[in-house]
């Protein structure tokens, strides 16, 4: 009867570095799983300062019964940058003109800000989802036709990526779960915790805002990745 050998220990070594590197990639980051028919399109756009307001605010700043007109439709294909336009104040009175109002409207109304936006205007914003207002500072809203004091509603949006189902499947994420978007560029950078936000509609893109895409040279970027975290 004969025998074999068992593998030493660097023959085990190298079966074990070998199916690592297959289930994890080189750089110790998970491969998202193939999924049949479909290859992503990732987009990473910039989130530009924007306010999302209610009806009743857009009657007070642009007149009764005024209704909203798209200039363009964004990524989203539900979603429009609209022609009007706002200035917002801080409590240093100082004021940032020309924020664009994005449409539809909401049933609630938000400032979208950059952190350094908020420092030229004295507010201390907090991250948070877009839509969890409660518990953040407001703002003086002008408008051509009026004013108003938004009492709550000022936010730095968190950063976040959207998706449907097939793109959650091929990153084998899930809502609320967290991914990591790695941007090769001149100024190299790995940008942390993006929260995954899903919808039967959506295209795969992520959101990141002014100061985020300047600090890695979003726009002379030339490779971007999309990672679980």
């Amino acid at each position: 009867m004969s025998t074999i050998a068992a593998p030493d220990r660097s023959q085990i070594e190298r079966m074990v570095r070998s199916i690592l590197e297959q289930q994890l990639g080189k750089n110790g980051s998970a491969k998202p799983a193939p999924v049949a028919g479909h290859t992503p399109n990732l987009v990473v756009n910039i989130s530009a300062r924007h306010a999302h307001l209610t009806q009743a605010d857009v009657d007070i700043l642009f007149g009764h019964g005024y209704q909203l007109t798209a200039m363009k439709r964004l990524y989203q294909d539900t979603d429009f940058a609209s022609n009007e336009t706002i200035a917002v104040v801080g409590p240093r009175q100082r004021m940032i003109p020309g924020v664009r109002i994005l449409g539809p409207c909401r049933a609630f109304s938000q400032v979208e800000l950059s952190i350094t936006d908020a420092i030229s205007l004295g507010l201390d914003i907090p991250v948070k989802l877009s839509g969890d207002i409660e518990g953040t500072p407001g703002c003086l809203l002008i408008g051509p036709k009026g004013s108003l004091v938004l009492p709550k509603g000022v936010i730095k949006a968190e950063r976040h990526v959207h998706m449907g189902p097939k793109d959650a499947e091929f990153y084998g994420v899930k809502a609320k779960d967290r991914m990591n978007l790695r941007v090769e560029s001149p100024c190299p950078t790995t940008l942390e915790g993006l929260l995954v936000r899903t919808h039967p509609d959506w295209k795969l893109e992520v959101h990141i805002d002014t100061d985020e895409a300047n600090c890695c040279d979003l726009t002379n970027a030339t490779k971007v990745t999309l990672v679980k975290a």
